[in-house]
């Protein structure tokens, strides 16, 4: 039986070694899930330059340091929009991962995101999932891809699972 600190540990194996120099922004509406997933990535390498649960603050942060990758949700608090939030940090060339469980919305809006993972997503697979989109975005050999990760560029593998 695998215990969460060999998957911790696996996940971890699997972020690349530069990992410490990439910046992810995480736009969460839920806090305690937003802290545990900062809280995971750090641990997996990551650096988190922000944490918000609104559209504009996201903006704002992005201003002073553009992050290599984006972890949106769908939902933010109050009217904010995590696919509005999607279409204008996408105008500014950030990549965005929907991690919502807003499935069929997040792939109406596949033109705006690399990818979505639907919640509840493991820890590890959310490693794992940064990991493979950063891979791919680079154009590096990527990792293996987490069965329930949607890859949004036509690329042979992005079958939804």
């Amino acid at each position: 039986m695998t215990n969460h600190s060999e998957i911790r540990e696996s996940a971890m194996a699997t972020a690349a070694p530069a990992a410490r120099d990439v910046r992810l922004l995480i736009v969460e509406d839920e806090i305690l899930a937003a802290m545990s997933l900062k809280d995971e990535l750090e641990d997996a390498g990551y650096r988190v330059m922000d944490l918000t649960c609104r559209h504009e603050e996201a903006l704002t942060a992005v201003r002073d340091c553009k992050p290599d990758l984006a972890l949106v949700n769908i939902r933010l608090q109050g009217r904010d929009d995590g696919i509005d939030l999607a279409r204008d940090l996408c105008g500014l060339d950030i990549p965005v991962l929907f991690i919502s469980g807003q499935v069929s919305r997040a792939r109406t809006a596949r033109t705006h995101a690399v990818g979505s993972l639907p919640k509840p997503y493991s820890p590890a697979d959310m490693v794992r999932a940064v990991a493979y989109l950063l891979a791919h975005l680079r154009g590096d050999e990527t990792p293996p891809r987490p069965k329930n990760l949607e890859v949004f560029d036509g690329s042979p593998d992005v079958a939804a699972a």
